[in-house]
């Protein structure tokens, strides 16, 4: 099954993705009891969710109600720097014998079809397909043998980036963070449903034109060399987003440059987890 979280009238919900125009809501009192999805990933209650939404759970439209973030609050997002071989070659670094991590806030997460703002303080803002793992079983020090038993399901994720920004010093954190730069979504599917994510392809197109294409086969570090990483030094914990990396083709190594702007439309798709779309819009002016 795939999983949303929503808002409607005001309120945070979640339920069942059915399609892009329909999603069907958990029962109130089950949300009574789990007030949010990550929540539900928590107690391990998905299969029960799946189950009681389809029985009795309320259509609801996607003119009536707006995505969030498939976990709008996790406790900790990691994100996977220089991960696939043909993006470290664009860049010209040298190969790194362990994951370069960095991390985002939760402030900076944003939803399919919410509008994207590009930042004024950026001339360099650019887009980073990414396959996002979502943590189901929490731990520290997990093996590789056991990681892929702690990862509850699967998101599409764009790392938006102010370039300018992270190349300020050699922490890229603030170029990273920007609000609402990181949308993630459409949906999580479960990992019964992607069995095998070397299977799958991602895709990037900015206004239809593709600009990444590659298999999640060709990850320098795997899912479950990440998951060993992470949970080395810090726990990971129900909710927990880990994104993965973004392969060669981003905008800032092509020549010449290619950078969002107001009115571009970004699309990231990977097979079986939908098609994550965001309208580049300009930031707010800050007073």
């Amino acid at each position: 099954m795939s999983f949303v979280s929503f808002e409607q009238a005001g309120h945070a919900s979640y339920g069942v993705w059915v399609n892009e125009d329909t999603w069907l809501q958990v029962p109130q009192a089950f949300q009574a009891q789990y007030p949010d999805l990550k929540a539900v990933i928590a107690a391990d209650k998905l299969d029960e969710l799946a189950a009681l939404t389809r029985q009795a759970g309320q259509s609801v439209q996607a003119s009536q109600a707006t995505l969030l973030p498939v976990v709008p609050n996790p406790g900790k997002i990691f994100c996977v720097g220089l991960n696939y071989k043909s993006h470290v070659a664009e860049t010209k670094r040298a190969d790194s014998a362990y994951p370069s991590i960095f991390t985002r806030f939760a402030d900076s997460l944003s939803a399919h079809n919410a509008p994207m703002p590009r930042p004024n303080e950026t001339q360099r803002f650019d887009f980073e397909g990414e396959l996002a793992v979502i943590i189901g079983k929490g731990g520290r020090h997990i093996t590789q043998a056991h990681a892929m038993a702690h990862i509850a399901g699967y998101a599409c994720f764009n790392d938006g980036t102010a370039r300018d920004w992270q190349r300020h010093t050699h922490q890229w954190i603030p170029g990273k963070n920007f609000p609402l730069t990181g949308p993630l979504g459409p949906f999580m599917a479960t990992t019964q449903e992607i069995p095998d994510v070397n299977q799958l392809m991602l895709e990037t197109r900015l206004n239809g034109e593709v600009m990444q294409h590659a298999s999640l086969a060709d990850l320098i570090f795997t899912l479950p060399v990440i998951i060993e990483y992470i949970s080395g030094f810090t726990p990971l914990s129900p909710g927990d987003v880990i994104a993965t990396g973004t392969p060669g083709g981003v905008g800032d190594r092509r020549e010449p440059p290619v950078y969002m702007t107001a009115g571009d439309v970004v699309e990231i798709e990977i097979t079986g987890l939908g098609t994550l779309r965001n309208r580049i819009v300009q930031a707010a002016s800050q007073e």
